[in-house]
């Protein structure tokens, strides 16, 4: 069994509105050295796969297939020994 964390993010060049309202939430709050904000999602798969690779192949194919939109989205897999 493997545990496939999957980190998906908006691509730099799609804009994050919010990212951009908690960026300017975290200024009101005094936050001022905060220069950015970028918000995703994290998703956890557990695969029942004979190794590491097969757990990354399923994983991926899962990202591409549903999880992420890989247009506006990008992803990166980080597969464990459960």
């Amino acid at each position: 069994m493997y545990k496939a964390t999957v980190n998906v993010t908006l691509r730099k060049s799609i804009l994050d509105p919010k990212g951009k309202a908690a960026h300017h939430a975290l200024k009101d709050l005094g936050l001022t050295e905060v220069e950015n904000v970028r918000i995703g999602k994290l998703i956890e798969l557990n695969i029942d796969a004979d190794n590491k690779d097969t757990a990354y192949d399923i994983a991926e194919d899962a990202c591409t297939k549903l999880l992420a939109n890989e247009v506006m989205e990008d992803f990166e897999i980080t597969i464990q020994k459960n």
